[in-house]
């Protein structure tokens, strides 16, 4: 059962793949490109990596969520579903991929892999978080509050009214004087 999920979630993350490079809007290149990397997040979870496999789905779900929030807020055309070119300089690119995959090839091939020794751990996550962690588990805490802490002040900064701005400070304006026209309270 798990050597056929592994093939049919290939498949699926090379087909979406494709689809990055074949549709022709913003907004569906984002979410073929989450459905891919779900997928290979999927590949790696049954490659016994089940750490590693839910944080590229949820660091892909939430970047690509990012992405889609920011393309409806601030593209000139509505939510990125105008059609456009996704592929820039098709020839060279192509070339430069074509390079890539057969230097790639050939290494797999001609790289005298080195064969296993002793039985693989028995906490695959636990050995990972360690490898990943261990000596610098305060900073990440540290980056992550300061990550969080920056786009909240960002989107705090940018944003010039608040939602209940239209009421006064004391919430009892009524009607409601919407600032920006053509809204709730016209």
């Amino acid at each position: 059962m798990s050597t056929v999920l592994f093939w049919v979630l290939g498949v699926l993350a090379l087909a979406f793949g494709v689809l990055v490079f074949r549709c022709r809007s913003m907004a569906r290149v984002t979410f073929a490109l989450l459905a891919s990397l779900a997928c290979v997040g999927g590949e790696v979870i049954l490659l016994g990596l089940p750490y590693l496999g839910v944080v590229i789905v949820l660091m892909m779900v939430m970047e690509m969520v990012v992405m889609a929030v920011f393309m409806i807020a601030y593209m000139m055309n509505p939510a990125g579903l105008m059609p456009m070119s996704m592929v820039h300089n098709q020839r060279g690119s192509l070339a430069v991929g074509a390079g890539v995959f057969v230097a790639l090839a050939v290494g797999v091939l001609l790289v005298p892999w080195p064969r296993r020794t002793g039985a693989p751990p028995a906490d695959t996550t636990f050995q990972v978080g360690e490898s990943l962690m261990s000596a610098q588990m305060f900073t990440m805490i540290t980056l992550g509050f300061a990550l969080l802490a920056t786009m909240v002040a960002a989107t705090v900064l940018a944003t010039h009214r608040g939602r209940y701005d239209r009421f006064g400070d004391g919430l009892d304006r009524r009607p409601a004087r919407d600032p920006a026209g053509g809204g709730v309270g016209r």
